[in-house]
Protein backbone atom coordinates (compact mmCIF):
# COMPACT_ATOMS: atom_id res chain seq x y z
CA UNK A 1 0.00 0.00 0.00
CA UNK A 2 1.31 3.35 -0.99
CA UNK A 3 1.83 6.35 1.58
CA UNK A 4 1.09 3.82 4.57
CA UNK A 5 1.29 5.26 7.98
CA UNK A 6 4.82 5.14 9.36
CA UNK A 7 6.40 4.24 6.18
CA UNK A 8 9.83 5.74 5.84
CA UNK A 9 10.40 7.73 2.55
CA UNK A 10 13.32 10.13 1.18
CA UNK A 11 12.63 12.75 3.39
CA UNK A 12 10.90 16.36 2.85
CA UNK A 13 12.45 18.51 -0.04
CA UNK A 14 12.49 15.34 -2.59
CA UNK A 15 12.39 16.50 -6.06
CA UNK A 16 10.86 14.75 -8.88
CA UNK A 17 11.61 16.05 -12.60
CA UNK A 18 9.79 14.27 -15.74
CA UNK A 19 11.20 15.23 -18.81
CA UNK A 20 8.75 14.23 -21.72
CA UNK A 21 11.33 14.54 -24.60
CA UNK A 22 10.85 13.90 -28.22
CA UNK A 23 13.34 10.30 -28.06
CA UNK A 24 12.78 9.47 -24.22
CA UNK A 25 10.61 10.28 -21.43
CA UNK A 26 12.91 10.29 -18.14
CA UNK A 27 12.55 10.69 -14.73
CA UNK A 28 15.13 11.48 -12.64
CA UNK A 29 14.12 11.49 -8.79
CA UNK A 30 16.90 14.45 -6.86
CA UNK A 31 17.10 13.72 -2.64
CA UNK A 32 17.18 17.57 -2.79
CA UNK A 33 17.42 20.97 -4.53
CA UNK A 34 20.83 22.09 -4.37
CA UNK A 35 24.07 23.22 -5.51
CA UNK A 36 25.28 19.37 -6.29
CA UNK A 37 22.14 17.22 -6.27
CA UNK A 38 22.41 13.90 -5.59
CA UNK A 39 20.38 11.72 -7.75
CA UNK A 40 17.98 9.58 -6.14
CA UNK A 41 16.20 7.58 -8.69
CA UNK A 42 16.41 7.54 -12.58
CA UNK A 43 14.21 5.77 -15.39
CA UNK A 44 13.39 6.27 -18.77
CA UNK A 45 10.97 5.13 -21.66
CA UNK A 46 11.96 5.28 -25.05
CA UNK A 47 8.66 6.39 -26.49
CA UNK A 48 9.76 8.21 -29.51
CA UNK A 49 7.37 11.00 -29.47
CA UNK A 50 9.04 12.79 -32.04
CA UNK A 51 9.26 10.15 -34.82
CA UNK A 52 7.23 11.05 -37.99
CA UNK A 53 5.91 14.84 -36.36
CA UNK A 54 8.01 16.76 -39.54
CA UNK A 55 6.08 14.46 -42.12
CA UNK A 56 2.67 14.08 -40.51
CA UNK A 57 2.64 17.10 -37.81
CA UNK A 58 1.36 14.84 -35.55
CA UNK A 59 2.19 12.42 -32.48
CA UNK A 60 1.84 8.71 -33.62
CA UNK A 61 -0.70 6.69 -31.97
CA UNK A 62 1.76 4.00 -30.69
CA UNK A 63 4.29 6.73 -29.18
CA UNK A 64 1.33 8.55 -27.07
CA UNK A 65 0.74 5.63 -25.56
CA UNK A 66 4.00 4.14 -24.63
CA UNK A 67 4.62 8.08 -23.20
CA UNK A 68 1.25 7.87 -20.75
CA UNK A 69 1.54 3.95 -19.44
CA UNK A 70 5.76 5.65 -18.91
CA UNK A 71 3.99 8.49 -16.75
CA UNK A 72 1.32 6.13 -15.19
CA UNK A 73 4.48 4.27 -13.86
CA UNK A 74 6.82 7.04 -13.00
CA UNK A 75 3.96 8.59 -10.74
CA UNK A 76 3.65 5.29 -8.77
CA UNK A 77 7.22 5.53 -8.35
CA UNK A 78 7.27 8.74 -6.94
CA UNK A 79 4.17 8.05 -4.85
CA UNK A 80 6.48 4.56 -3.67
CA UNK A 81 9.56 7.27 -3.23
CA UNK A 82 7.34 9.81 -1.38
CA UNK A 83 8.37 12.70 -3.30
CA UNK A 84 7.80 15.77 -2.42
CA UNK A 85 7.49 17.72 -5.41
CA UNK A 86 7.16 16.44 -9.08
CA UNK A 87 7.63 18.92 -11.93
CA UNK A 88 6.90 17.61 -15.21
CA UNK A 89 8.28 19.47 -18.60
CA UNK A 90 7.76 18.43 -22.33
CA UNK A 91 9.28 19.94 -25.32
CA UNK A 92 9.89 20.15 -28.99
CA UNK A 93 7.95 16.47 -30.09
CA UNK A 94 4.48 18.01 -28.18
CA UNK A 95 5.56 21.36 -28.78
CA UNK A 96 5.29 21.05 -32.81
CA UNK A 97 2.71 18.51 -33.68
CA UNK A 98 -1.01 19.42 -33.97
CA UNK A 99 -2.00 17.11 -31.58
CA UNK A 100 0.00 18.23 -28.79
CA UNK A 101 -2.31 19.98 -26.51
CA UNK A 102 -4.49 16.68 -26.81
CA UNK A 103 -1.13 14.45 -25.71
CA UNK A 104 -0.47 17.24 -22.68
CA UNK A 105 -3.77 17.15 -21.39
CA UNK A 106 -3.70 12.65 -21.26
CA UNK A 107 -0.35 13.03 -20.14
CA UNK A 108 -1.29 15.32 -17.23
CA UNK A 109 -3.97 13.04 -15.85
CA UNK A 110 -1.50 10.09 -16.35
CA UNK A 111 1.30 11.76 -14.39
CA UNK A 112 -1.29 13.87 -11.98
CA UNK A 113 0.59 17.06 -12.62
CA UNK A 114 0.15 20.02 -14.61
CA UNK A 115 2.66 20.28 -17.63
CA UNK A 116 4.74 23.16 -18.68
CA UNK A 117 5.61 22.99 -22.34
CA UNK A 118 8.36 24.73 -22.69
CA UNK A 119 9.53 26.65 -25.87
CA UNK A 120 12.44 26.17 -27.79
CA UNK A 121 13.76 29.52 -26.05
CA UNK A 122 13.28 28.22 -22.81
CA UNK A 123 14.50 25.36 -23.46
CA UNK A 124 18.03 26.45 -24.56
CA UNK A 125 18.58 28.70 -21.37
CA UNK A 126 17.50 25.88 -19.59
CA UNK A 127 20.41 23.61 -21.11
CA UNK A 128 22.91 26.55 -20.58
CA UNK A 129 22.25 26.84 -16.92
CA UNK A 130 22.40 22.80 -16.85
CA UNK A 131 26.42 23.19 -17.93
CA UNK A 132 26.64 26.40 -15.92
CA UNK A 133 25.59 24.08 -12.82
CA UNK A 134 28.15 21.35 -14.28
CA UNK A 135 31.12 23.20 -14.72
CA UNK A 136 33.55 25.59 -13.41
CA UNK A 137 33.06 28.46 -14.88
CA UNK A 138 32.04 26.96 -18.89
CA UNK A 139 32.99 29.69 -21.85
CA UNK A 140 31.96 28.63 -25.06
CA UNK A 141 28.12 27.45 -26.68
CA UNK A 142 25.98 24.75 -25.43
CA UNK A 143 24.85 22.43 -27.87
CA UNK A 144 21.75 20.48 -26.77
CA UNK A 145 20.56 17.19 -29.25
CA UNK A 146 17.27 16.05 -28.57
CA UNK A 147 14.82 13.71 -31.01
CA UNK A 148 13.21 16.62 -32.15
CA UNK A 149 14.98 19.90 -31.91
CA UNK A 150 18.79 21.23 -31.54
CA UNK A 151 18.72 23.98 -29.02
CA UNK A 152 22.14 26.04 -29.08
CA UNK A 153 23.05 29.24 -26.83
CA UNK A 154 26.37 30.99 -25.21
CA UNK A 155 27.30 31.23 -22.21
CA UNK A 156 29.82 33.03 -20.09
CA UNK A 157 30.70 34.36 -16.63
CA UNK A 158 28.08 32.32 -15.26
CA UNK A 159 25.51 33.74 -17.62
CA UNK A 160 23.53 32.29 -20.44
CA UNK A 161 23.30 34.74 -23.68
CA UNK A 162 21.15 34.31 -26.22
CA UNK A 163 19.70 31.14 -27.61
CA UNK A 164 18.35 29.38 -30.82
CA UNK A 165 16.27 26.57 -31.39
CA UNK A 166 16.24 24.38 -34.99
CA UNK A 167 13.85 21.07 -36.22
CA UNK A 168 17.41 19.50 -36.17
CA UNK A 169 16.87 16.38 -33.78
CA UNK A 170 17.74 13.19 -34.62
CA UNK A 171 14.13 11.86 -35.48
CA UNK A 172 13.04 15.19 -37.22
CA UNK A 173 16.41 14.77 -39.10
CA UNK A 174 15.95 11.29 -40.63
CA UNK A 175 11.80 11.91 -41.01
CA UNK A 176 12.44 15.46 -43.07
CA UNK A 177 15.53 14.03 -44.81
CA UNK A 178 13.25 10.65 -45.63
CA UNK A 179 16.24 8.41 -44.38
CA UNK A 180 19.06 10.16 -46.35
CA UNK A 181 21.89 11.23 -44.58
CA UNK A 182 22.88 13.32 -48.11
CA UNK A 183 19.79 15.17 -48.05
CA UNK A 184 19.94 15.50 -44.11
CA UNK A 185 23.49 17.15 -45.12
CA UNK A 186 21.90 19.97 -46.99
CA UNK A 187 19.02 20.41 -44.36
CA UNK A 188 21.61 20.76 -41.71
CA UNK A 189 23.59 22.99 -43.38
CA UNK A 190 20.96 25.60 -44.50
CA UNK A 191 19.92 25.63 -40.70
CA UNK A 192 23.28 26.43 -39.53
CA UNK A 193 24.20 28.94 -41.73
CA UNK A 194 22.00 31.41 -39.85
CA UNK A 195 22.70 31.43 -36.34
CA UNK A 196 24.78 33.08 -34.83
CA UNK A 197 25.84 31.18 -32.19
CA UNK A 198 27.68 28.74 -34.62
CA UNK A 199 30.18 32.03 -34.99
CA UNK A 200 30.30 32.15 -31.31
CA UNK A 201 32.07 28.98 -31.03
CA UNK A 202 34.95 29.90 -32.52
CA UNK A 203 38.22 29.35 -30.21
CA UNK A 204 35.77 28.40 -27.43
CA UNK A 205 34.19 25.36 -26.08
CA UNK A 206 31.38 23.60 -27.80
CA UNK A 207 29.49 21.63 -24.58
CA UNK A 208 27.58 18.76 -26.16
CA UNK A 209 24.48 18.01 -24.28
CA UNK A 210 21.90 14.86 -25.16
CA UNK A 211 22.01 11.00 -25.32
CA UNK A 212 22.69 11.34 -28.81
CA UNK A 213 26.10 12.83 -28.47
CA UNK A 214 26.34 10.91 -25.03
CA UNK A 215 26.35 7.51 -27.39
CA UNK A 216 28.99 9.33 -29.55
CA UNK A 217 31.46 10.04 -26.96
CA UNK A 218 31.05 6.62 -25.14
CA UNK A 219 31.72 4.71 -28.77
CA UNK A 220 34.81 6.81 -29.21
CA UNK A 221 35.84 6.50 -25.22
CA UNK A 222 36.26 2.38 -26.52
CA UNK A 223 37.41 3.17 -29.32
CA UNK A 224 40.94 5.18 -28.18
CA UNK A 225 40.57 2.39 -24.84
CA UNK A 226 39.85 5.64 -22.76
CA UNK A 227 40.92 4.78 -18.84
CA UNK A 228 37.87 6.88 -17.26
CA UNK A 229 34.65 5.65 -17.90
CA UNK A 230 32.83 8.60 -17.13
CA UNK A 231 30.63 10.88 -19.27
CA UNK A 232 30.18 14.42 -17.56
CA UNK A 233 33.46 16.33 -18.62
CA UNK A 234 34.99 13.91 -21.32
CA UNK A 235 36.86 16.48 -23.43
CA UNK A 236 38.07 15.89 -27.01
CA UNK A 237 39.96 18.22 -28.93
CA UNK A 238 37.87 19.55 -31.93
CA UNK A 239 39.67 17.93 -35.25
CA UNK A 240 39.68 14.25 -33.12
CA UNK A 241 36.01 14.14 -32.63
CA UNK A 242 35.55 15.03 -36.19
CA UNK A 243 37.31 12.57 -37.91
CA UNK A 244 35.38 9.97 -35.18
CA UNK A 245 31.90 11.31 -36.22
CA UNK A 246 32.63 10.88 -40.36
CA UNK A 247 33.85 7.24 -39.09
CA UNK A 248 30.54 7.09 -37.75
CA UNK A 249 28.48 8.79 -40.83
CA UNK A 250 30.05 6.54 -42.85
CA UNK A 251 30.53 2.69 -41.22
CA UNK A 252 28.27 0.13 -40.30
CA UNK A 253 27.59 0.68 -36.72
CA UNK A 254 28.17 -3.24 -35.86
CA UNK A 255 31.70 -2.90 -36.19
CA UNK A 256 32.07 -0.32 -33.74
CA UNK A 257 33.06 -1.47 -30.53
CA UNK A 258 30.29 -1.05 -27.60
CA UNK A 259 28.01 -0.36 -29.65
CA UNK A 260 25.82 -3.02 -27.83
CA UNK A 261 25.95 -0.43 -24.98
CA UNK A 262 23.71 2.18 -27.31
CA UNK A 263 19.94 1.21 -26.97
CA UNK A 264 18.70 0.12 -30.20
CA UNK A 265 16.17 2.80 -30.40
CA UNK A 266 19.28 4.91 -30.54
CA UNK A 267 21.24 3.79 -33.09
CA UNK A 268 19.46 4.98 -35.78
CA UNK A 269 20.02 8.01 -34.65
CA UNK A 270 23.94 8.32 -34.65
CA UNK A 271 24.93 8.67 -38.01
CA UNK A 272 22.37 12.30 -37.81
CA UNK A 273 23.60 13.40 -34.58
CA UNK A 274 27.02 12.25 -35.80
CA UNK A 275 26.01 14.37 -39.00
CA UNK A 276 25.20 17.87 -36.94
CA UNK A 277 28.22 17.69 -34.62
CA UNK A 278 30.59 17.25 -37.81
CA UNK A 279 29.06 20.73 -39.42
CA UNK A 280 28.90 22.38 -36.22
CA UNK A 281 32.43 21.80 -35.78
CA UNK A 282 33.21 22.79 -39.23
CA UNK A 283 31.29 26.20 -39.09
CA UNK A 284 32.09 26.67 -35.68
CA UNK A 285 35.81 25.90 -35.50
CA UNK A 286 35.57 25.27 -31.83
CA UNK A 287 38.83 24.73 -29.43
CA UNK A 288 37.16 21.55 -28.16
CA UNK A 289 34.28 19.19 -28.07
CA UNK A 290 33.23 18.78 -24.08
CA UNK A 291 30.50 16.37 -23.42
CA UNK A 292 27.95 17.20 -20.56
CA UNK A 293 25.73 14.91 -18.29
CA UNK A 294 23.93 18.39 -17.57
CA UNK A 295 21.31 20.09 -19.35
CA UNK A 296 17.69 21.21 -18.95
CA UNK A 297 16.74 19.10 -15.59
CA UNK A 298 19.46 20.57 -13.72
CA UNK A 299 18.88 23.75 -15.71
CA UNK A 300 15.71 23.46 -13.85
CA UNK A 301 17.24 22.90 -10.50
CA UNK A 302 19.34 25.20 -10.82
CA UNK A 303 17.44 28.06 -11.77
CA UNK A 304 15.79 28.02 -8.46
CA UNK A 305 18.51 27.94 -6.00
CA UNK A 306 19.36 31.39 -4.00
CA UNK A 307 21.88 33.59 -5.47
CA UNK A 308 24.50 32.46 -3.06
CA UNK A 309 23.65 28.77 -3.29
CA UNK A 310 24.51 29.20 -7.32
CA UNK A 311 27.88 31.17 -6.22
CA UNK A 312 29.07 27.63 -4.20
CA UNK A 313 31.16 25.37 -5.42
CA UNK A 314 29.70 22.18 -7.09
CA UNK A 315 33.25 19.87 -6.03
CA UNK A 316 33.24 21.53 -2.41
CA UNK A 317 29.79 20.82 -1.77
CA UNK A 318 29.56 17.11 -3.16
CA UNK A 319 33.16 16.00 -1.15
CA UNK A 320 32.01 17.90 1.77
CA UNK A 321 28.46 15.81 1.60
CA UNK A 322 31.14 12.45 1.11
CA UNK A 323 33.46 13.44 4.50
CA UNK A 324 30.19 14.00 6.21
CA UNK A 325 28.91 10.86 5.06
CA UNK A 326 31.99 8.32 5.10
CA UNK A 327 34.71 10.02 7.53
CA UNK A 328 34.94 8.32 10.77
CA UNK A 329 35.20 12.33 12.02
CA UNK A 330 34.19 14.27 9.68
CA UNK A 331 35.78 17.42 11.61
CA UNK A 332 39.28 16.10 10.87
CA UNK A 333 39.22 17.01 7.62
CA UNK A 334 39.60 20.97 8.18
CA UNK A 335 42.31 20.03 10.41
CA UNK A 336 44.19 18.15 7.68
CA UNK A 337 43.25 21.30 4.68
CA UNK A 338 45.13 23.20 7.45
CA UNK A 339 48.27 21.04 8.16
CA UNK A 340 48.79 20.22 4.47
CA UNK A 341 48.35 23.65 3.21
CA UNK A 342 51.08 24.75 5.74
CA UNK A 343 53.65 22.19 4.67
CA UNK A 344 52.82 23.02 1.02
CA UNK A 345 52.88 26.70 1.78
CA UNK A 346 56.51 26.50 3.55
CA UNK A 347 58.06 24.19 1.21
CA UNK A 348 56.81 27.32 -1.52
CA UNK A 349 54.46 24.64 -3.80
CA UNK A 350 51.42 26.87 -2.63
CA UNK A 351 50.57 28.65 -5.80
CA UNK A 352 51.50 25.48 -8.40
CA UNK A 353 48.75 23.84 -10.23
CA UNK A 354 46.42 21.91 -9.02
CA UNK A 355 44.13 24.87 -7.94
CA UNK A 356 43.57 24.96 -3.92
CA UNK A 357 39.91 24.08 -4.88
CA UNK A 358 41.08 20.60 -5.82
CA UNK A 359 43.40 20.41 -2.91
CA UNK A 360 41.04 21.12 0.05
CA UNK A 361 38.29 18.72 -2.25
CA UNK A 362 41.05 15.64 -1.93
CA UNK A 363 41.37 16.19 2.39
CA UNK A 364 37.59 16.44 1.85
CA UNK A 365 37.86 12.55 0.50
CA UNK A 366 40.70 11.54 2.43
CA UNK A 367 38.85 9.09 5.10
CA UNK A 368 35.93 7.58 2.55
CA UNK A 369 37.38 4.38 2.81
CA UNK A 370 38.55 3.15 6.07
CA UNK A 371 35.20 0.90 6.32
CA UNK A 372 36.79 -1.49 3.41
CA UNK A 373 39.27 -4.49 4.31
CA UNK A 374 42.85 -2.75 4.62
CA UNK A 375 44.14 -4.80 1.72
CA UNK A 376 41.35 -2.92 -0.30
CA UNK A 377 41.11 0.45 0.54
CA UNK A 378 42.95 2.02 -1.73
CA UNK A 379 41.51 0.52 -5.03
CA UNK A 380 37.91 0.86 -3.82
CA UNK A 381 38.48 4.45 -3.24
CA UNK A 382 39.66 5.20 -6.33
CA UNK A 383 37.18 3.52 -8.16
CA UNK A 384 34.71 5.55 -6.36
CA UNK A 385 36.20 8.64 -6.70
CA UNK A 386 36.89 8.03 -10.50
CA UNK A 387 33.56 7.71 -10.81
CA UNK A 388 31.52 9.72 -8.68
CA UNK A 389 28.56 11.91 -9.65
CA UNK A 390 30.61 15.09 -9.34
CA UNK A 391 30.26 18.39 -11.48
CA UNK A 392 32.51 21.08 -11.69
CA UNK A 393 35.48 19.14 -12.22
CA UNK A 394 37.18 18.36 -15.54
CA UNK A 395 38.84 14.02 -15.94
CA UNK A 396 41.98 15.67 -14.85
CA UNK A 397 41.04 16.72 -11.45
CA UNK A 398 39.57 13.22 -10.62
CA UNK A 399 42.17 11.45 -11.63
CA UNK A 400 44.46 13.63 -9.41
CA UNK A 401 41.32 13.26 -6.82
CA UNK A 402 41.19 9.44 -7.40
CA UNK A 403 45.31 8.63 -7.07
CA UNK A 404 46.46 10.77 -4.21
CA UNK A 405 43.85 8.93 -1.92
CA UNK A 406 44.46 5.42 -3.76
CA UNK A 407 48.63 6.28 -2.57
CA UNK A 408 47.57 7.43 0.85
CA UNK A 409 45.51 4.05 1.32
CA UNK A 410 47.76 1.35 -0.89
CA UNK A 411 51.35 2.85 -0.30
CA UNK A 412 53.42 5.48 -2.65
CA UNK A 413 55.18 2.37 -4.07
CA UNK A 414 51.90 0.85 -4.86
CA UNK A 415 50.15 0.23 -8.45
CA UNK A 416 47.80 -1.42 -9.98
CA UNK A 417 46.59 -1.52 -13.65
CA UNK A 418 43.33 0.93 -12.83
CA UNK A 419 45.90 3.17 -10.98
CA UNK A 420 48.81 3.36 -14.13
CA UNK A 421 45.76 4.09 -17.00
CA UNK A 422 44.72 6.65 -14.64
CA UNK A 423 48.37 7.86 -14.50
CA UNK A 424 48.06 8.40 -18.29
CA UNK A 425 45.58 11.30 -17.69
CA UNK A 426 47.99 13.54 -15.82
CA UNK A 427 50.39 15.58 -16.54
CA UNK A 428 54.07 15.07 -14.40
CA UNK A 429 53.53 17.58 -12.38
CA UNK A 430 50.01 17.06 -11.38
CA UNK A 431 51.04 13.39 -10.48
CA UNK A 432 53.87 14.53 -8.29
CA UNK A 433 51.71 16.76 -6.35
CA UNK A 434 48.70 13.68 -6.08
CA UNK A 435 51.84 11.61 -4.73
CA UNK A 436 52.86 14.41 -2.35
CA UNK A 437 49.48 15.02 -1.06
CA UNK A 438 49.56 11.35 -0.73
CA UNK A 439 52.69 11.22 1.46
CA UNK A 440 51.59 14.06 3.57
CA UNK A 441 48.23 11.85 4.40
CA UNK A 442 50.06 9.01 5.62
CA UNK A 443 51.94 10.62 8.55
CA UNK A 444 48.99 12.75 9.20
CA UNK A 445 46.68 9.73 9.57
CA UNK A 446 49.30 7.65 11.07
CA UNK A 447 49.46 10.73 13.71
CA UNK A 448 45.71 11.22 14.41
CA UNK A 449 44.03 8.15 13.52
CA UNK A 450 41.43 10.50 11.27
CA UNK A 451 40.05 11.92 14.49
CA UNK A 452 39.66 15.97 15.44
CA UNK A 453 41.98 17.51 17.64
CA UNK A 454 45.45 16.12 17.67
CA UNK A 455 47.25 16.78 13.81
CA UNK A 456 46.98 21.25 15.09
CA UNK A 457 49.20 20.04 18.06
CA UNK A 458 51.31 18.13 16.02
CA UNK A 459 52.72 21.18 13.50
CA UNK A 460 54.70 20.35 10.55
CA UNK A 461 56.41 22.89 7.88
CA UNK A 462 59.93 23.22 5.48
CA UNK A 463 62.27 25.74 7.75
CA UNK A 464 65.66 26.41 6.62
CA UNK A 465 65.39 23.41 4.31
CA UNK A 466 64.32 20.57 6.69
CA UNK A 467 60.93 19.27 7.51
CA UNK A 468 60.53 19.38 10.90
CA UNK A 469 57.41 17.89 12.72
CA UNK A 470 57.20 19.33 16.36
CA UNK A 471 55.53 17.77 19.32
CA UNK A 472 54.45 18.52 22.40
CA UNK A 473 55.68 16.42 25.28
CA UNK A 474 52.58 14.56 26.01
CA UNK A 475 52.06 13.34 22.33
CA UNK A 476 56.04 12.76 22.11
CA UNK A 477 55.03 8.95 21.94
CA UNK A 478 53.23 9.16 18.43
CA UNK A 479 56.58 9.66 16.80
CA UNK A 480 56.80 5.97 16.32
CA UNK A 481 59.26 4.30 14.08
CA UNK A 482 56.68 4.23 11.15
CA UNK A 483 55.70 7.71 11.54
CA UNK A 484 59.50 8.52 11.11
CA UNK A 485 59.65 6.72 8.27
CA UNK A 486 56.77 7.57 6.77
CA UNK A 487 58.03 11.43 7.33
CA UNK A 488 61.02 10.82 5.53
CA UNK A 489 59.24 9.17 2.18
CA UNK A 490 57.14 12.85 2.39
CA UNK A 491 60.96 14.79 2.84
CA UNK A 492 62.20 12.52 0.27
CA UNK A 493 59.27 14.12 -2.44
CA UNK A 494 60.17 17.78 -0.56
CA UNK A 495 63.99 17.36 -1.00
CA UNK A 496 64.43 17.97 2.49
CA UNK A 497 65.92 15.87 5.35
CA UNK A 498 63.55 15.24 8.47
CA UNK A 499 63.60 16.33 11.99
CA UNK A 500 61.27 15.79 15.03
CA UNK A 501 61.77 18.21 17.76
CA UNK A 502 59.53 19.85 20.62
CA UNK A 503 57.03 22.46 20.43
Amino acid sequence: MLNAPGRLGLGAGTLAIVDIGSNSVRLVVYEMVARAPAQVFNEKEMAGLGRNVASTGKLSTGAMRKAIEALVRFRILCEAMHVSEIRVIATAAARYASNGPQFIERAEDAIGQPIELISGDREAILSGLGVIAGFDNPDGVVGDLGGGSLELITVARGEVGEGASVPLGGLALLDRSKNSLKAAEKIVKDELDRLPQVEAMKGRDFYAVGGTWRALATLHQHQVNYPLNVMHGYTLQAKDIADFVKLVEKSDLTGLEAIDSVSSARRPLLAYGALVLDELIKRGKPRAVIISAQGVREGLLYEQLLPEERAADPLLRSARDYNHLRARDPRHAAELIAWSRVILETAGLSGDEPSSRLIESVCLLSDIGWRAHPDYRGEQSMNVIAHAYFTGIDHVGRAFLSLAIFHRYAGLKSSSPAATALRALLPPPILERAMLLAAIFRVAYLLSAGMAGLLPRMPAACVDGRLILRFPDDLRPLASERVVGRLKQLGKLLGREVEIARI
